[in-house]
């Protein structure tokens, strides 16, 4: 079955659209809040495909993606008893039990690691106005954090450029599959 060959001639074909930065930018801004997939999947193939604005794409979901932690935060800040019922029917009570723990040892650092974590960000982002934490270096943690993170993978991406693209083509049906087999196995050994 070609499946992901398929995903992945339709995801290249979607990063030369001519609203990609848009729906980059949209994707980041939500993934904050509560969207479940990374702006990753938008900005690997937008840098690819145009290795000449890896960089702008970057500062585009870097901005975004800010944006968005700052609705996060509001929402976790206004809305505390709420959230934290939603975050347990949504299953990130352990995520957020991890990150309330490390807002309590490190503060504001904790931030920064959210941007490399496994942990989705908006975990992060909510808890930080669950926390109270203060405003300000929120921001400008996240900010760096962010940018530093997608900066990162687009600059990876466009060095492998156009030459790598059509090389993960090749394998897209190998890897794909391999990955769904590690997640089956991963969770009959979890479960």
């Amino acid at each position: 079955m070609n499946i992901f060959g398929a995903m992945y001639d339709k995801t290249m074909e979607w990063s030369k659209h001519r609203f990609a930065t848009f729906w980059l930018s949209f994707v980041s801004f939500i993934e904050a809040i509560f969207f479940p997939i990374p702006p990753d999947v938008m900005l690997i193939p937008m840098s690819m495909s145009k290795p000449k604005s890896a960089v702008k794409f970057a500062l585009y979901t870097a901005i975004a993606s800010v944006l968005g932690g700052m609705v996060g935060y509001a929402i976790g800040y206004f809305a505390t008893d709420w959230v934290q019922g939603i975050v347990q029917q949504w299953g990130y009570g352990d995520h957020w039990a991890t990150a309330i723990k490390w807002f309590e040892q490190w503060g504001v650092l904790v931030v920064f690691v959210a941007g490399f974590s496994p942990i989705p960000y908006k975990v992060f982002t909510i808890c930080a106005g669950v926390m109270q934490m203060v405003f300000f270096p929120f921001v400008l943690t996240a900010f760096i954090s962010r940018a530093a993170r997608f900066l990162l993978v687009a600059k990876l991406a466009a060095w492998g450029g156009e030459k790598f693209a059509a090389k993960l083509r090749k394998s897209i049906e190998i890897i794909g599959w391999s990955v769904v087999a590690l997640a089956v196995v991963a969770y009959f050994i979890l479960k």
